[in-house]
C-alpha cells in the first residue's frame, strides 16, 4: 500500500535493508515549508502501518522509539535530523532545503 505523494507530508524513500541489525531504512523528506511532521501522520506516510488508528495504538503502546527513547505522544512534532524506529524500520527525517 503506497500514498499518493499528494497526500502526503513530504516523500519517501527506501533505502536499504540493513542486514547487522535488520532495519529496513527509510529516509522521509518534508517538503519545503515544513518544519515537522506529526508522529502518527509520519507513520502512515512511511508506510509502517496499515492505518491512523493503527498508528495511534503503537505509539500509545509504547512501540515507537524517537531518537532512542519511547515516544507516547501520538502528535509528536518530528523535525529534520530526527531518528524513529518502529519494529524492523528505520525513519530518518531529512529537510529538503531551499
Amino acid at each position: 500500500m503506497f500514498l499518493e505523494p499528494s497526500s502526503v507530508k513530504g516523500t519517501v524513500l527506501l533505502v536499504q535493508h540493513v542486514m547487522a541489525n535488520k532495519l529496513n531504512r527509510i529516509i522521509f523528506t518534508l517538503r519545503d515549508g515544513e518544519d515537522f511532521i506529526p508522529l502518527i501522520s509520519l507513520l502512515k506516510a512511511c508506510d509502517v502501518v496499515y492505518s491512523g488508528s493503527e498508528a495511534q495504538e503503537v505509539v500509545t503502546n509504547g512501540m515507537v522509539l524517537r531518537n532512542g527513547e519511547v515516544e507516547y505522544r501520538k502528535r509528536a512534532k518530528i523535525r529534520a535530523g530526527e531518528t524513529i524506529i518502529f519494529e524492523n524500520n528505520e525513519i530518518f527525517v531529512d529537510y529538503a532545503g531551499e
